[in-house]
């Protein structure tokens, strides 16, 4: 057992059958991750699928789908605790609690809220998606999580998590939140040249993007793991000049 890793969280949204990207991401890493700690918990964190306009039929089809992709990556529920976010009324409760004390300004520094702002007519943007990561904070806050495996482009909610946590315990002269620590590298982001932003390529490059990996055999995984996007688009018909 890793000194110091007393309980493990980590969450991840109902988007159906999971892709190659939350495999490589995250989901290889869940099973290790289960011996790696006192407890462990794993949420299908339904709430924050919610930021968007959600069927309640197929959002329910799509949690029992990521339950399932859960259990054949390895997730051994004799090992860890796998729930249901809002199951748990305490994440909506605390969430508003902790709400109360977080700063505006705290989350307008987010990236990836400025981005989405920027992008999008911020009159169209619901106040779900700006108060995202004190939601984030209370998933994590609420069970007392000492770690939390993220990867770089969310490593700046975590520490928001912290400040929050920081500044609750300060203002109430407690330590009835524990400051959660992060488990760098074991969630991998995809480098940007592998996955391009723009639309058009996107769309263009979807089945290589969300192939539902389950449904490859086994030794189909490495085969479509090598047809990246980057080695999709750079790839150029010869000519015999070259």
């Amino acid at each position: 057992m890793s000194v110091g890793i007393r309980r493990i969280f980590s969450g991840i949204q109902p988007s159906g059958a999971a892709h190659l990207g939350n495999y490589l991401g995250a989901l290889r890493q869940w099973a290790k991750l289960q011996s790696s700690s006192d407890s462990v918990l794993y949420s299908i964190v339904d709430l924050h699928s919610l930021t968007s306009l959600q069927a309640p039929l197929l959002l329910r089809e799509n949690i029992l789908a990521m339950v399932t992709c859960l259990l054949a990556c390895g997730v051994d529920p004799k090992k860890s605790i796998v729930f249901q976010q809002s199951q748990v009324s305490g994440h909506a409760e605390l969430a508003w609690l902790l709400g109360c004390r977080t700063p505006m300004g705290w989350l307008n520094r987010m990236t990836q809220w400025k981005a989405k702002a920027m992008s999008d007519n911020t009159n169209v943007v619901g106040l779900g998606l700006f108060a995202y990561p004190v939601l984030q904070a209370a998933d994590i806050l609420i069970y007392k999580a000492s770690h939390v495996p993220v990867g770089e482009d969310q490593l700046q909610h975590l520490e928001l998590a912290r400040d929050i946590a920081r500044s609750f315990n300060s203002a109430y002269n407690t330590q009835v939140f524990t400051e959660p620590q992060p488990l760098l590298g074991l969630c991998a982001r995809s480098k940007p040249s592998s996955f391009p932003l723009s639309r058009s390529k996107l769309s263009r490059l979807s089945p290589y993007l969300t192939p539902n990996f389950l449904a490859f055999p086994p030794i189909s995984l490495p085969h479509t793991h090598r047809r990246s996007p980057a080695s999709h688009e750079s790839k150029k018909p010869s000519t015999k000049d070259e």
